[in-house]
This record gives C-alpha cells, structure tokens and sequence, in this order.
C-alpha cells in the first residue's frame, strides 16, 4: 500500500447559513470548534442538512489519493451505530481499505457540522464523539509496517491516549507526513507541533496562518527562511499567493488558478495535500505535485463539499 491515512473518522453534515448565524451562535468563521453533544445537538436542530459525507480531514485526503489510482488505506475509530456504518460503506465506495474493526462503544460515531457562508467560507462545528477516543489497540501494527507512508491530521492529536496512538503509528512508520490541520490546533499544542515538525515528520503541510503561528513568524519571509534550516519537506499553501514547497536551501514555488468560481472551500487543504502526495509517491517533480495539488484543490472549491465525483 502506498500511503495509510490515521485521522479522526468524522461524518460530515453539510449545512448552508448566513454570517448572522455563526454570529449568533458565537462561532468564528473559518475556524474549527470543538463541542460536547448537547451543544452539537442543539446547532443540528436549527439547521437544514445538505448532505452527509464519510469525512475528516485525512479520510478526505486518502479518498482524493484513491480517485488518482493509488493504493490507499485508512484507520479512524468508529462507533457500530447507524453513522459508523455509514462512515464504512462511504470509505468502501471509494475504494479506499478500511483498517478498523467496529464495536459497540459508549460514545457515537463522530460528526461534524461545515457550515458554509454566502463567501464560500467553511466554519466547523466538530463533536469527536469515539474518534477522538483512538488508542494504541487501534492501530495495526502490520498495515503500517507495509505502507509506504502513513499521512496523519493535527486534529488528532491530544493528550492521553490519541497521543499514545499517535506515537505508535510514527514509531512503526517508514515516512511520516502531517498536516497541521488548523491555527487553533496549532496554538493549543505548539511546543509539541514544533517537537513533531522538528524531529519526527519527513513532509509537514500546513498554511500560512498555521505555520506562521507555529514558530511566531512576523512576516513569510521567517517562514521561508525557517524552512530552509528545518531540513524536511515543508510544504506551504497561501490561498491565492498559490503554494510553496521548501527542503533544505531549494524553494519551489506554484501559483493559484485564475477566475474560479469558488462555491465552497471545505477540503482544499485536504485535496491538495492528495495531490500533491500522488505526485510524491509517483516520484514525479516536487514543482509538478505543487501544481497537482493546486489542480485538485482548484476543483474540489468548485462544488459543494470536499469529494470529487
């Protein structure tokens, strides 16, 4: 298997508002909240459901690898409720392998709310439920062992026992990537994000907000500078500034696409990150898997949600 995604197994509820909601719910746009059930319940009940998809940030990732062609794994913790079967079924159809065994727990399958703006702009509303509950019994030991790379989300993790889980998969692993996931995430567990890009990842992906955050950088050129001396591939996306992909003194830089019709940004870090992997692991440029991300992200702004059809 080429890569194995690690992530929190979330379904995704898609749902439109307007900014006067997430003003009046006290939520920050374009930012990722963590509630407990009772509040997610009660957002759920004041809103009209687009759709429902078998998501998280890495789920999303591994599934964009899996329409390239690639041979593509995932492990995220599940519930055997009606949701975790759902969350299965999606991940099966897109031929992606599920590496987890669903029982019955005492929390539910994880669910998040994307609540898209008239802008395009996503605001997440997350309750982990047992995703955020991985251990390291959850992680198998033979399916990262023959995986090329395993590919992991900051989302997942936190102290306990997803930390635990976290350092098993990279002890066992041959390549390790990440993705930072989200400034908040970032600025929660930033000595230890900084310990983990430092000294543990081969790839980091992040944006320009985490990554500045990360090390408290005043402007790009700290970034750029700091991706230099780190010694790992760096890759950065900066929105319309387009990405950058920095190892040792070489820094590659790719533009954004021109005149899109931006509907919804939810998944263009996740897409991007899928392409420019395929184009990793097919050994293919560093200049032409920047563009291959860009590519993909381009297409998944384009449409509601963050699946390509």
């Amino acid at each position: 298997m080429k890569i194995l995604g690690i992530g929190n197994a979330i379904v995704d509820v898609i749902c439109k508002v307007d900014d006067q909601y997430l003003i009046n719910n006290e939520l920050t746009k374009s930012t990722m909240k963590l509630v407990n059930e009772s509040e997610f319940k009660k957002l759920l009940s004041t809103l009209n459901i687009e759709g429902t998809i078998s998501g998280g940030s890495v789920a999303n990732s591994i599934v964009g690898l899996s329409q390239l062609g690639n041979d593509v794994g995932f492990i995220g913790k599940v519930n055997a409720d009606d949701l975790g079967q759902k969350y299965e079924e999606g991940l099966t159809k897109e031929k992606v392998q599920y590496f987890y065994n669903k029982k019955q727990e005492t929390s539910p399958t994880g669910t998040c709310l994307i609540l898209i703006t008239p802008d395009a702009e996503r605001t997440m509303v997350t309750f982990l439920g047992i995703a955020g509950k991985i251990n390291e019994q959850d992680i198998n030991e033979k399916v990262i062992k023959e995986s090329g790379m395993i590919f992991l989300e900051g989302y997942l993790w936190d102290e306990g026992e997803p930390k635990l889980a976290f350092n098993k998969a990279m002890s066992l692993s041959n390549t390790k990537a990440m993705s930072l996931s989200d400034q908040f995430c970032v600025e929660r567990h930033k000595i230890n994000f900084l310990d983990l890009v430092k000294n543990k990842l081969d790839i980091t992906f992040a944006n320009e907000q985490e990554i500045k955050s990360l090390i408290d950088a005043k402007n790009f050129e700290d970034v750029i500078e700091f991706g230099k001396q780190l010694g790992k591939l760096l890759i950065i996306t900066r929105g319309q500034k387009g990405s950058v992909a920095i190892k040792n003194q070489e820094v590659v830089e790719c533009g954004s696409k021109p005149n899109l019709k931006i509907v919804d940004l939810t998944g263009a870090g996740d897409l991007f990150a899928a392409g420019f992997l395929h184009g990793f692991i097919n050994n293919i440029s560093i200049k032409e898997c920047l563009k291959k991300g860009t590519e993909m992200s381009s297409k998944i702004i384009q449409k509601v949600g963050a699946r390509l059809d």
